[in-house]
């Protein structure tokens, strides 16, 4: 565990951090207001579709077979950290670009739009990290377009252990893009977070048990539980943005052996044509 500005910069002399590169092309025309999941976007690394299983059945995600963002290697018995990242737009009609990192953890395919009956989900399989839940949370990724306007909501069990517990009502939108989230905003033209809200008072998912559409419409979401561990903006193209995470936000996240990483972002416009890149710095010890 690093407890120190000390036991930091000896990892980091000893040799014990690495760099790697991403590069998104993203070709969805996204909508200004509405959150995107970068990870079903081309580019490196590849695009991951979040419909390639069995509908409604639990699904780990891993880098070893999923892919995500490349942070290196198992280090186990050491332990890894998140050290800072970069960023970088090549066109300005997103920006300014919101972005959270996350480690994508679990998820149920294909959740139909059209099924105004109790959805109940397979839950055999379980997280694979933060297996407690603590600071889970839940996206709603658009996998088939649909009309819009349509209400839905979940119930889960949260980190403490308590199913029967009931997400906020979320108003889907009308966005064309696949990787659009449905998100938990008051209406259905923009939302201000990425997370679907849960029940007051709760901190965290272990897993969804059923879903329920208030309203019946075409296509189909998918719900991942994630673990948001940093937010960067990108503000301009002239220059790359730099996030430290132990001198600006004073921690560094661990990132686990075999985690899923990818990017949430909040386009301005459309991200169409727009290169991405940037890269992430991890240490250990």
């Amino acid at each position: 565990m690093i407890r120190g500005i000390k036991e930091l910069v000896d990892a980091e002399l000893a040799g014990k951090e690495r760099r790697y590169t991403w590069r998104k092309t993203p070709s969805q025309v996204t909508t200004a207001g509405l959150w995107f999941d970068l990870s079903m976007s081309p580019g490196r690394p590849v695009p991951k579709y979040w419909f390639d299983a069995p509908p409604a059945i639990a699904k780990q995600i891993t880098y070893s077979a999923d892919g995500g963002l490349e942070h290196g290697g198992g280090v186990s018995p050491s332990e890894k950290y998140l050290r800072m990242t970069t960023g970088i737009a090549t066109v300005a009609t997103a920006l300014p670009l919101t972005m959270i990192l996350c480690d994508y953890l679990l998820y149920y395919p294909s959740v139909d739009d059209s099924v105004l009956d109790e959805q109940v989900l397979d839950n055999t399989v379980t997280l694979p990290r933060y297996t407690d839940g603590d600071g889970v949370q839940v996206i709603a990724v658009s996998v088939a377009g649909r009309t819009g306007g349509a209400r839905f909501y979940f119930t889960y069990t949260n980190s403490e252990g308590v199913s029967g517990r009931v997400s906020r009502t979320c108003y889907q939108n009308s966005a064309a893009a696949l990787g659009t989230l449905q998100g938990s905003g008051a209406n259905n033209n923009a939302s201000a977070m990425p997370f679907v809200g849960l029940q007051a008072g709760d901190t965290g998912v272990r897993s969804i048990d059923s879903v329920f559409m208030i309203d019946a419409d075409v296509g189909l979401m998918t719900l991942i539980l994630v673990k948001p561990l940093g937010t960067s903006v990108i503000r301009e193209i002239t220059a790359p943005v730099e996030k430290d995470y132990f001198m600006e936000a004073g921690v560094i996240p661990q990132i686990y052996d075999d985690a899923y990483l990818s990017f949430l972002c909040l386009p301005q416009g459309t991200l169409a044509a727009t290169a991405l890149m940037g890269d992430i710095k991890t240490i250990f010890t």
